[in-house]
């Protein structure tokens, strides 16, 4: 639990993610909202449900075949005494992945890849760059994937300065790497806070200033949060759960009423809003009660009601980790749903696309 989980727990989340997106797609063409126009994708090379599983799929499996290689060579008498080829299996796995994200050949949808490479890459410059609809949403799931990127820093550790050969680590017993494993985690939120600041200066909207001003306070008590679960002590455990209960109330808020439109007592569809998709009103309400408890399950960790003997505590975080997974996945649909009825985030100003006619010009002629 303390050195392969964290290796593998990797792949799980980001299959988990591709999943959920690759739901996201379908239910988006099922109900006609128009993807590939608002996040900007050359026409016909976005990616549809069938293909989003695909690779998922595909990951699950390279992954499924690591950890069964890995259990082979561990339960193989010739081989169990901890070999360098058996722990290299992970890194072997993460090597692939990261070869075929940027390998320049035309295969396995180049042109998506890039595309998400690119947002990426404006994500970590930020604010450098004009912030686009694709780039403020791939910053958005990357909140959601905390302990993704911690698992990339393990990595670098365990094989770093790890003595991996004998399946062994003292990562947190480096000040070095504590600090990292602070600052890895709200590269994100850094992210989204930075995209704010900069369409608050380039658009004048004060909306702007009250988003960075969530993603500031969810940066406090992820710093808080995670303070407190290195040194514990109660002042940390005061400081992280208050943190926490402001951005929890704060972040809730805003997915529900902000980014999702909804609660709005004077609506057409009450305390919804005035245009839906889905016909049947219930989902919406009972996507906000899963959104409004999911969000509460970020004050497990701060609150310690995890004290379960049966459950590890790498484990548990896991488990946290995946329903923040599930939790971006359903806030994924909701928040373009709106976008594609309302154009609240002002990224597109139009739903049609204007024939290539100048007609000024043609009466100019006649």
């Amino acid at each position: 639990m303390d050195n392969i989980f964290p290796l593998y727990s990797l792949f799980g989340f980001i299959v988990l993610h591709m999943l959920m997106y690759g739901g996201n797609t379908y239910l988006w063409r099922h109900f006609r909202v128009n993807y590939p126009f608002i996040f900007g994708f050359k026409q016909g090379t976005e990616l549809g449900y069938r293909e989003v599983f695909l690779l998922a799929s595909g990951i699950s499996v390279l992954a499924l075949a690591a950890v069964l290689s890995n259990l082979d060579m561990e339960m193989d008498p010739r081989t169990k005494s901890f070999e360098t080829l058996t722990e290299l299996v992970p890194l072997g796995l993460v090597s692939v992945l990261l070869f075929i994200t940027f390998c320049p050949f035309n295969f396995i949808y180049r042109s998506s890849r890039f595309f998400l490479i690119r947002c990426a890459w404006h994500c970590l410059c930020a604010p450098l760059y004009k912030v686009t609809l694709p780039d403020f949403f791939l910053a958005d799931q990357l909140t959601s994937q905390v302990q993704a990127v911690r698992s990339l820093q393990f990595y670098i550790c365990y094989y770093g300065w790890g003595d991996f050969k004998k399946r062994s680590n003292k990562c947190l017993d480096s000040d070095i790497y504590k600090i990292f494993y602070i600052v890895v985690a709200i590269i994100p939120f850094c992210s989204r806070f930075l995209q704010c600041l900069r369409r608050l200066v380039e658009e004048k909207d004060p909306m702007q200033g009250l988003n960075s001003l969530k993603y500031l306070s969810t940066i406090v008590a992820l710093v808080m949060r995670t303070v407190y679960d290195l040194r514990k002590g109660m002042f940390w455990k005061i400081m992280a759960a208050s943190s926490s209960g402001v951005t929890t109330i704060f972040s809730t808020y805003w997915d529900i009423v902000i980014d999702w439109g909804l609660l709005q007592r004077n609506a057409k569809n009450p305390w919804l809003r005035d245009k839906l998709l889905v016909s049947n009103k219930a989902v919406y309400f009972v996507a906000i009660v899963i959104n409004i408890l999911l969000r509460l399950v970020w004050m497990q960790l701060v609150l310690d009601f995890n004290e379960a003997p049966f459950l590890h505590r790498r484990a548990f975080v896991a488990i946290v980790a995946c329903l923040e997974i599930l939790r971006r996945g359903i806030w994924n649909f909701f928040r373009l749903e709106n976008e594609h009825l309302n154009n609240v985030g002002k990224y597109r100003a139009f739903k049609s696309v204007p024939l290539p006619f100048n007609y000024d010009d043609d009466d100019k002629t006649l």
